[in-house]
């Protein structure tokens, strides 16, 4: 029988295992992004996130084994749009042992929860144009492209 899969709020005792998946999702980003320097990078702040009001992290586990993570935070939208507060969703990340299972919705599904509960109507995300598995599961959960970014590389060397 396979164990259920939970979804719950993350506690500063999680921080180990979403450093671990941070690290997870930028080793599959790196070939879509070559600016990404080698070693540990950090996206995110997670320590401020666990502890933040406008922020819900959640960890998917499988009796206490985490095995995906994602988070929800509540921003001011920009002056010039109808709504006053969005949220962006980030850090969303399942482990591949435990993907095509739904674990990515089932984490989505909460975030949107808290999101109404929080009277947000707009969610954000970002997600690399080559990464199509990602693009595809986030199209099927009902997000669309909305502006493209674009960037041009000079020569020479970073400083």
């Amino acid at each position: 029988m396979t164990e259920p899969i939970r979804i719950r709020k993350a506690l500063p005792a999680d921080l180990e295992s979403l450093q671990a998946f941070e690290q997870g999702i930028i080793e599959a980003e790196r070939p879509m992004d070559a600016r990404l320097r080698a070693g540990n990078v950090h996206y995110y702040d997670l320590a401020a996130m666990l502890v933040d009001e406008a922020v819900e992290t959640v960890l998917a586990v499988i009796e206490s084994r985490p095995i995906g993570c994602g988070f929800a935070r509540l921003e001011e939208a920009k002056p010039y749009l109808r709504h006053r507060k969005e949220a962006y969703l980030g850090l969303m990340f399942v482990d591949p042992e435990f993907r095509g299972r739904g674990v990515n919705q089932q984490i989505l599904d909460h975030l949107v929860r808290w999101c109404r509960r929080n009277a947000v109507l707009e969610l954000r995300l970002d997600v690399y144009s080559g990464n199509q598995p990602a693009r595809r599961a986030y199209e099927k959960a009902g997000f669309s492209s909305s502006l493209v970014e674009m960037r041009m590389t000079l020569p020479g060397e970073p400083t």
